[in-house]
């Protein structure tokens, strides 16, 4: 048994937290006066990479998910879904088959590893809402071929976005839904019919809402907006501060009230220092010191994302867009509930001890420990 100490993130007073064999046994107030505050351990359904290592390169290792996975615990994330982008078929099943061994061997990174997302190749091959994905592996949904995977993940492949313009999109939906699969929509160029069968067949949110579309839409009729109007719909979303304009977040957040998380979708450069750099799908990009990525000959043009979740809850409480407590909510217990399509509001007896212990420096949230099912992994953290 183990008992933490904080200053509740929400109510800023003194709280006691008891765990034991890894799981909330007690919730008390305080009489004590910690300097440092509590909240949940952090969530990211869409990881793409982090700190040099990208899953989606050849040549992934049982090691390197490893590396992911303890660089990721030191910026507070307890739980997180790496994300395999579109790429040929052999090469997805490859990583998928690294990643499920790696959870095999690991039992603290089986824990952090709660699903795996797959984001393609079921998606647009329009220009735009492809994004970066390479045109040559985009196709159309096949169950047999997802099925296949699904076989060499061992059953981890809990989320996959796709496009709803495929023909057979919506039966593809409906049998990834019986099989407990979350359906996302997303780089997508869908008609407001399609998005509407998609919901009614099953999809559950929006994969980084706002983002890899056409430069420019119709002004009423388009897909941000019927994903906007899907009441049913959730939504994800990149409020790095450069996905994302502050007023489009403020639009998003206050019409998906309550069905908003936040997600990284962080590349291989998220906690690298500042400079130029070489992609895998090729070509130049360039981090700069504000923190954003960009294609070097295309400055205009950004190539991903390079920060972690308390980068963009820290945007999104420096701006004045949410409160600090919203934040945190959309970056761990929301996208909890999401996947698990049950309510998780705050530190709840019988649900697993995922915490951070954090102060704020400077506007910014610095994570001084990190509790992953009631392990204290401070011994990772370099001060």
């Amino acid at each position: 048994m183990i008992q933490l100490e904080g200053l509740h993130y929400k109510t800023r007073e003194p709280v006691k937290i008891t765990v034991k064999n890894g799981y909330i046994t007690a919730v008390e107030k305080h009489t004590g006066t910690p300097e440092n505050s509590i909240a949940p351990g952090l969530v990211d359904l869409q990881v793409n990479g982090f700190k040099g290592i990208d899953f989606n390169e050849d040549g992934l290792t049982v090691e390197d998910v490893f590396e992911v996975t303890e660089q990721l615990w030191k910026v507070g994330i307890t739980t997180y879904f790496p994300t395999l982008i579109t790429n040929s078929d052999e090469h997805i099943q490859a990583t998928l088959k690294v990643i499920n061994e790696a959870c095999q061997q690991n039992e603290l990174v089986n824990k952090t590893i709660q699903g795996i997302h797959l984001e393609g190749p079921f998606l647009s091959k329009k220009n735009g809402p492809r994004g970066a994905h390479p045109l040559e592996h985009i196709k159309a949904p096949d169950w047999n071929l997802f099925s296949k995977w699904q076989d060499v993940a061992d059953g981890r492949i809990k989320m996959i976005t796709l496009s709803p313009e495929w023909e057979n999109a919506a039966q593809f939906i409906q049998k990834c839904t019986t099989w407990g699969v979350l359906v996302a929509i997303g780089h997508t160029a869908a008609t407001s019919l399609q998005i509407d069968e998609a919901v009614k067949a099953g999809a559950k949110i929006s994969t980084h809402l706002g983002n890899a579309t056409h430069l420019e839409l119709p002004r009423h009729h388009n897909y941000i907006w019927d994903q906007l109007a899907a009441e049913g719909l959730w939504a994800s979303l990149i409020a790095d501060g450069f996905h994302l304009p502050e007023n489009v977040l403020k639009v998003f957040l206050k019409q998906k009230h309550g069905k908003c998380i936040l997600v990284s979708d962080c590349t291989k450069f998220a906690g690298l220092t500042a400079g130029k750099y070489t992609t895998h799908i090729g070509g130049e990009v360039e981090l700069s010191d504000s923190g954003r990525l960009f294609i070097k000959d295309n400055p205009q043009m950004l190539a991903g994302s390079a920060q972690s979740l308390t980068w963009c809850i820290d945007h999104l409480v420096n701006t004045g867009i949410t409160t600090f407590s919203e934040a945190i909510d959309m970056a761990s217990f929301k996208p909890l509930s999401f996947i698990n399509n049950k309510s998780i509001k705050d530190f709840q007896i019988g649900e697993p001890a995922d915490f951070i212990l954090f102060k704020s420096e400077k506007d910014k949230m610095k994570i001084l420990q990190t509790i992953k099912t009631g392990e204290d992994l401070s011994n990772l953290f370099d001060f």
